[in-house]
């Protein structure tokens, strides 16, 4: 369903200011920043944690959260497989706007297809999209079950659940590995500011 040019007689209009003069002016580069991973990995944790350290730095990013966008933008989506597709469809798009403005964008949804991710990918030029695969296994992750959300899966209250009813497909080759069940947050963050720094999207 996402495929589909519905609108007709419609013509992209260029600006006179481009993405190379506003991460000029920001003085960072635009990235996606796309974590993914199974509920209670520490994907929101990380993510809410990094953008704090990017603003003490002076950096402008932007945390675009799984729970946070279907309050709003995707409220009209469930958890089916096509809706679940759609929802990663808009918010690659949403993403691709951030990075054009120059923007770093922390994304934190479980996105559990591969295509779906590959087509996120695919909205912007190499390099500006960073999949970082929060791992974690599911043992720690019902452990952990922040919402409770694991709880209920396992007595049949939440249908078509990542890990447990529906399935997940790990990153082939994601840009980075964080191993939450193995590393505290301070450590995890740290490592991806350091690979900000190697790609220079943040200055060393």
């Amino acid at each position: 369903m996402s495929e589909q040019q519905k609108a007709t007689n419609i013509t992209w209009h260029e600006g006179q200011i481009s993405k190379t003069h506003r991460e000029s002016l920001l003085e960072q580069k635009g990235a996606i920043l796309w974590f993914t991973g199974l509920s209670g990995s520490g994907k929101s944790t990380i993510a809410c944690a990094l953008e704090k350290k990017l603003h003490d730095q002076g950096y402008l990013s932007y945390r675009l959260d799984g729970d946070n966008i279907r309050h709003g933008l995707n409220k009209d989506l469930g958890f089916s497989p096509q809706d679940r597709v759609e929802n990663i469809r808009r918010i690659g798009e949403v993403s691709k706007l951030f990075a054009d403005a120059g923007v770093i964008v922390s994304t934190s949804f479980i996105s559990p297809y591969k295509a779906d991710r590959d087509l996120a990918r695919s909205l912007v030029l190499s390099g500006e999209f960073i999949e970082i695969y929060v791992k974690c296994s599911l043992t720690a992750c019902e452990e952990r079950d922040p919402k409770g959300l694991y709880k209920k899966a396992r007595a049949g209250k939440i249908p078509e659940f990542t890990g447990i009813s529906a399935p997940y497909e790990e990153p082939e080759k994601p840009e980075l590995v964080i191993e939450t069940d193995k590393k505290n947050v301070d450590d995890c963050v740290n490592e991806i500011l350091s690979y900000l720094k190697s790609k220079n999207i943040i200055t060393a």
